[in-house]
């Protein structure tokens, strides 16, 4: 029996009333992002001007440097060319990070097998590495992506395999109790439980490939925006040199809302189970 039933005498709430608007939480957060940013520029500005330029520098100036890369062209081409071995790398991470994650941890076989060399993986010294890699692969593109795959597979993996463990196994045995054949308890169980460690380890991977270019670009052929980095620091221009790091940051904290949008498109009812419309 519906409350309109019950209760005759009292209105009807209209049904838009009862929407969330979840426009506006996310709306009053870039606010608030957009005022912390404001402050830390301006305090940075006061304090930056008064640091000896060898030393540091200050947010005007950067945007200074900034414009006149961009005018010469050269801040687009190396950004042009940190780019794709980037979204190369990270692809090919994601795209084999995920699979590999969820074999590890629906088949305890498996992972007694391999989890081991997984876990060391994630620990291994990619510096102590990167020279192995520029004589197995030259200097060029193959050299960078490699080494963004090696940096960025492991938190995919490792983070799509504890998601897979913590899939309550009440859930699996009513598949089972279907008679669901293994595919399906994979496809329609397990997988949509494990999305947010996906999600998770996707956001962290974004980090490490980041990381990754630029030790990729320091090591190999001077190129892209870790070259902009070691020639200005060469030059003592900290200005200059300020501007791809700024590019870099601002760069993984897209791609990291990237990952958060995609999630809201492939997954909308962790957003709603959360309540985390407005962030």
């Amino acid at each position: 029996m519906t409350d309109d039933l019950r209760y005759p005498d009292r209105p009807a709430i209209p049904a838009m009333q009862l929407a969330p608007a979840s426009g506006k939480p996310r709306l009053r957060a870039a606010v608030v992002t957009f005022i912390s940013l404001l402050v830390f520029a301006m305090v940075w500005e006061f304090v930056g001007r008064g640091v000896n330029p060898l030393l540091g520098s200050y947010p005007s100036a950067i945007a200074m440097a900034f414009v006149q890369m961009m005018r010469s062209g050269e801040l687009a081409s190396a950004l042009g060319a940190s780019l794709q071995p980037l979204a190369a790398g990270y692809t090919l991470a994601a795209l084999a990070g995920v699979p590999a994650g969820l074999v590890l941890g629906r088949y305890p076989v498996m992972a007694a097998a391999f989890g081991v060399y997984v876990t060391a993986g994630y620990a291994m010294p990619l510096v102590a590495l990167a020279p192995l890699f520029m004589i197995w692969f030259g200097l060029g593109f193959t050299v960078k992506m490699v080494i963004i795959f090696v940096l960025s597979f492991f938190p995919i993996c490792i983070n799509t395999w504890e998601g897979v463990r913590a899939v309550p196994k009440s859930l699996i045995e009513v598949g089972a109790s279907f008679v669901a054949p293994p595919s399906a308890v994979m496809w329609r169980i397990v997988l949509p439980a494990t999305l947010p460690y996906i999600i998770a380890g996707l956001k962290l991977a974004v980090g490490k490939a980041v990381i990754a270019m630029v030790v990729a670009e320091f090591f190999t052929s001077v190129s892209g925006l870790g070259g902009i980095i070691l020639n200005a620091a060469n030059k003592f221009d900290t200005a200059a040199m300020f501007v791809p790091i700024i590019l870099i940051m601002a760069l993984a904290v897209g791609l990291t809302a990237l990952v958060t949008w995609i999630e809201r498109k492939i997954a909308p009812w962790q957003t709603e189970i959360s309540g985390r419309d407005g962030v």
